[in-house]
C-alpha cells in the first residue's frame, strides 16, 4: 500500500528513500530454515543476550543506488547499520534517523513510532519510505502533516525487496525529478 504522489513541482534535489532493515532487506519473516534465493546469511551481535541472523542479498546496494535518491537509514539499527549491513550490501555510511526516546513508543491514534522523525528528517522534501510496518495511520498522517510528495511502500517480510519494488521506487523518484 503506497500514498499517490502529490502534484507539485519538480525539486532538483532528489527525494529521499528512508530504508528500513528487517523486513525489506532482511527478509526476517521468510521460512527459517530457508534462506532466499540470492541471499548470504551474516550473524550480528546488536545485544549480547540475543544474536541475530540476518539475510541480505548483496546485489540490492547496486539497485538502490541506482535509483536517484538520497539514500539514509531508517531502521532501529540506526547507526549499527552502517556497520554491519552497509558493507556487506555495497552501500557506503548513510546518514541515519536518530529515533531517540520514540523508539518502540507506541501512539494511541496507530501512527508508527518512525513516522514522526521521519516526516522531520525529511522537512518538507519528497521522499519514499521502504519499510514492513507502515498502516493506514501512517499514510493518513503522512497525507495531513507533509508537504510534499510521499510514498509509503509497503514490503513483505517473508521476501523482502523485489523487482516490483525496486520499479515502484524508480517510478516515484523520477517523477519527483520531471
Amino acid at each position: 500500500m503506497r500514498d499517490e504522489s502529490r502534484a507539485g513541482p519538480a525539486d532538483p534535489t532528489p527525494p529521499l528513500l528512508f530504508l528500513d532493515v528487517d523486513g525489506p532487506l532482511n527478509p526476517y519473516a521468510a521460512q527459517a530454515q530457508r534462506r532466499p534465493e540470492g541471499y548470504t546469511t551474516i550473524r550480528v551481535t546488536l545485544h549480547p543476550d540475543r544474536p541475530l541472523r540476518v539475510w541480505l542479498n548483496p546485489s540490492h546496494g547496486a539497485a538502490l543506488l541506482g535509483l536517484g535518491y538520497e539514500l539514509c537509514w531508517a531502521t532501529t539499527w540506526m547507526a549499527a547499520a552502517n556497520e554491519h549491513i552497509a558493507p556487506v550490501i555495497g552501500l557506503p555510511e548513510l546518514p541515519w534517523v536518530d529515533f531517540g526516546t520514540s523508539l518502540f513508543a507506541e501512539r494511541p491514534d496507530g501512527v508508527h513510532w518512525k513516522t514522526e522523525a521521519i516526516l522531520r528528517y525529511a522537512a518538507g522534501r519528497a521522499f519514499a519510505w521502504v519499510d514492513d510496518e507502515q498502516s493506514p495511520a501512517d499514510h493518513a498522517h503522512v497525507a495531513a502533516h507533509h508537504p510534499a510528495p510521499a510514498l509509503l511502500h509497503h514490503v513483505d517480510p517473508r521476501i523482502g525487496l523485489r523487482e516490483d519494488d525496486f520499479t515502484a521506487l524508480a517510478e516515484f523518484a523520477a517523477a519527483q525529478t520531471e
